[in-house]
């Protein structure tokens, strides 16, 4: 070995700097923290804007983010979870299919922010879908729908229970039908499978649990031959860049996915430092975007031509 440093020196070389690895020993510094970040899928466009936000937020404060997905899986969840909890000096937690109570447990003393599942016993971020379906309904009531039907997404999720909850209130209180179809998973198949029975309602227009459902209905309304707009007002929630680039651009409900990212990671940092004590739940709020798949029902749009045309003839 001697002789090796030796020839080392008289070539004039020297080691490279020693890269940083992820250690079995939680990393408590706020600078140069390790933070697990966990979310169900992140090929996802929703948890990859989470992920990507985290990441950007945390090269900025030197800190390690290890993201984890756990496609969906509770059992996997559950192990992700207790694996980086024991190697992190604290995680984020992305609309976890675990309860907030067996999360809480998994982590133990590890600090924890949840996004998009509430609980008062640890910091939330939560996208309140409050304003953006009310604008949803206001909005398709305005254009003569009133009958709807609304495509749930899977169990087990804070989110697809609040915005379900959200669009019944909000429907009722305008005096529409909303029917709501079968659970389905949050992909683009789901919404194909949710097609039929969409079509099969009656109903003038569908809100879908998310963009990629969304998506799928437009798809599988398409092959049944019916048109979107036309014959079906479709309403995805997310707006991811998917939305925009579709055919017919979809009309969806704005999340602030990007800002629950930064905000959770300020608050855990603000955990670590031992800043506060006190848990606390920020609610960020979404944005209905209109956009090519919504349009005046049935009917109406056809009215609305005739009586146009008719009002030019008279005043020329």
């Amino acid at each position: 070995m001697r002789k090796v440093r030796e020839a080392a020196q008289e070539l004039g070389y020297e080691p490279p700097p020693r890269q940083a690895v992820w250690r079995s020993e939680p990393d408590t510094g706020t600078d140069t923290a390790t933070v697990g970040v966990v979310v169900p899928d992140i090929a996802n466009p929703v948890y990859g804007t989470f992920v990507k936000a985290v990441q950007a937020q945390g090269w900025h404060r030197r800190q390690t983010i290890v993201p984890a997905d756990t496609d969906f899986d509770p059992d996997r969840e559950r192990e992700v979870i207790t694996r980086l909890a024991g190697g992190s000096a604290g995680l984020l937690v992305c609309a976890p299919r675990l309860s907030a109570e067996d999360v809480l447990a998994l982590c133990g003393d590890t600090p924890v922010v949840l996004v998009d599942r509430e609980t008062t016993s640890a910091d939330c971020v939560l996208a309140d879908a409050t304003d953006g379906l009310r604008q949803t309904i206001e909005y398709l009531a305005a254009l003569g729908h009133t009958h709807i039907t609304y495509v749930p997404g899977p169990q087990h999720s804070w989110s697809g229970e609040h915005r379900l909850g959200v669009a019944r209130a909000k429907a009722e209180a305008a005096d529409l039908v909303l029917e709501v179809l079968g659970r389905q998973s949050e992909s683009v198949a789901g919404g194909v499978a949710a097609a039929a029975g969409v079509v099969a309602s009656g109903a003038s227009a569908v809100i879908a649990h998310n963009d990629l459902v969304a998506l799928g209905v437009i798809a599988g309304a398409r092959g049944l031959g019916v048109r979107v707009p036309d014959d079906l007002g479709v309403v995805g929630i997310d707006d991811t860049p998917l939305a925009e680039t579709a055919h017919p651009s979809l009309t969806s409900v704005a999340v602030p996915m990007d800002r629950a990212g930064s905000l959770g990671l300020e608050l855990l940092t603000q955990s670590l430092a031992g800043e506060r004590r006190e848990p606390r739940t920020l609610r960020l709020p979404t944005q209905l975007v209109v956009r090519g798949s919504t349009g005046p029902v049935a009917g109406r749009a056809d009215r609305a031509g005739r009586t146009g045309r008719a009002g030019a003839g008279g005043h020329a």
